[in-house]
């Protein structure tokens, strides 16, 4: 490997663990020193070093992590708006207010109303917006995850370093959340997930990371556009709903995700997320 690619490779796995350091303590407001301690760079260095690569400083990677964690509260909780802000390290509602409105694109008490009235969808609607595809193969290298799916952003965080260090993410890369688990199904600590991205064959991976790969299936898509927070009502929709009436019948793989356009340039109200179902070959006739 060039001494140059080699030095570039070596620099994001040492941000990595500054990221993953903040991701497994988002209470704490971490030092600077601290934070290049744990990535082994001088602290003279670490922040140039941090934003260059991440492409945010550290600051804003806390942030975003805290903001993420706060919509996830304000659907699954009845916590007041002060607690909420208070944990996203935030001294006042308003001042909490104005980063979510800035953040998200919505203040966060409309944030959970609309969370909790909902956005009912006419039954033939839901069954319109929801059409079966044939993915194609995919050769995937992955971070497992363990825990709240809502905690999933920092993983893509790390993943994302990763790669883009070693030049493996351009315009034909498609980035996928595979998730095993139904939320409900076990406590939160419990709950599998992956954070992965396609790479070619035979790409090295570091210690902790695996191989994927998801064959050609045929799959129900639905196409939600919005914040990841709440792809749970469309997943809602797409077992209560449709899978019933459908006709078909759930496969042998696990769901996943494919998230389509950039979180980071985006608001999260034009998030758009590929949610596949994978299904069974249909039924032969006669």
């Amino acid at each position: 490997m060039p001494i140059k690619t080699r030095t570039l490779t070596d620099h994001a796995a040492r941000i990595a663990r500054a990221m993953a350091h903040l991701a497994a303590q988002p209470d704490r407001t971490l030092s600077l020193e601290e934070l290049a301690d744990v990535a082994a760079f001088s602290p003279w260095h670490f922040h140039r070093a941090y934003r260059a690569l991440a492409g945010e400083t550290p600051a804003e990677t806390l942030a975003r992590i805290r903001l993420s964690r706060a919509a996830a509260a304000l659907i699954k909780s009845d916590a007041p708006m002060a607690r909420i802000a208070a944990e996203a390290g935030y001294g006042s509602v308003a001042a909490f207010t104005r980063a979510f409105r800035d953040a998200l694109g919505i203040p966060p008490g409309a944030y959970r109303q609309r969370a909790a009235i909902g956005n009912p969808v006419p039954e033939e609607e839901t069954m319109q917006d929801i059409i079966i595809v044939e993915t194609p193969p995919l050769h995937l290298a992955a971070l497992p995850h363990r825990g709240a799916f809502d905690a999933m952003g920092p993983v893509f965080d790390r993943l994302g370093a990763w790669a883009g260090a070693r030049g493996l993410i351009d315009g034909t890369t498609r980035f996928i959340g595979i998730y095993p688990d139904d939320p409900h199904s076990k406590p939160e600590a419990e709950l599998r997930s992956l954070a992965a991205l396609t790479v070619p064959p035979g790409t090295p991976l570091d210690p902790g990371m695996e191989v994927v790969d998801i064959p050609a299936l045929r799959c129900a898509r639905l196409r939600y556009q919005g914040p990841y927070a709440e792809l749970e009502a469309a997943y809602d929709r797409l077992y209560g709903a449709w899978l019933p009436q459908s006709g078909e019948e759930a496969g042998d793989h696990p769901v996943f995700e494919e998230y389509l356009n950039d979180c980071r340039t985006l608001p999260p109200s034009e998030w758009l997320t590929d949610i596949l179902l994978p299904l069974k070959p249909p039924r032969a006739l006669g």
